[in-house]
């Protein structure tokens, strides 16, 4: 794993040890910067179960201003630290080890909201929509924010849920990544 673009192109990104991580590949890490960007100017991003914290970083590195990782794994926490030290972006990411609904609620009283965000559950869950719901009663989406949801390919979710709607979605071989936009 690698960062594709930006400020830190082409550094090495450390893996999280053991089977209970799935990182993105490049490929569907490039795929879907394509889709959304490929270049930002400014803004937050959050990234949910934040794994090695790839896609966050990817964002820094591409123009984002600051963004917030946050993962269960104690591993992850230390590698997406490790992570973002090796890509010269920590000074620019808080990283918190907490479980997602419990973070959002913490995110919401700091009244934090995001511009973009990266949505990666382990495909056990099958709770992206409730936590985009959950987003949006927290207020912490500005309007017209990315919602980049990752998921397992024989999982379908709505294309119009909410405040949100599917823009593009995309398969690669096990896994599927739709890009909802947040209209309230």
């Amino acid at each position: 794993m690698r960062i594709i673009s930006g400020s830190a192109r082409g550094r090495t990104l450390k893996a999280v040890p053991g089977m209970g991580t799935r990182p993105t590949t490049d490929k569907v890490k490039e795929a879907v910067f394509s889709m959304i960007g490929p270049y930002f100017d400014g803004g937050a991003v959050l990234d949910l179960f934040a794994g090695t914290g790839g896609l966050g970083i990817e964002a820094l590195s591409r123009g984002m201003d600051k963004a917030v990782f946050v993962d269960l794994d104690y591993k992850s926490i230390e590698v997406v630290r490790a992570n973002l030290k090796t890509a010269g972006l920590a000074e620019r990411a808080e990283v918190y080890k907490n479980d997602a609904a419990r973070a959002l609620k913490v995110l919401s009283k700091r009244e934090a909201t995001f511009e973009l965000v990266f949505l990666d559950p382990p495909y056990r869950l099958k709770n992206g929509d409730k936590l985009m719901e959950a987003m949006d009663e927290l207020k912490l989406l500005e309007d017209r924010a990315t919602v980049v949801l990752e998921y397992e390919s024989s999982y379908v979710y709505p294309s119009c849920f909410g405040n949100f709607t599917e823009l593009r979605k995309a398969e690669y071989g096990e896994t599927s990544v739709s890009i909802y936009r947040y209209e309230p």
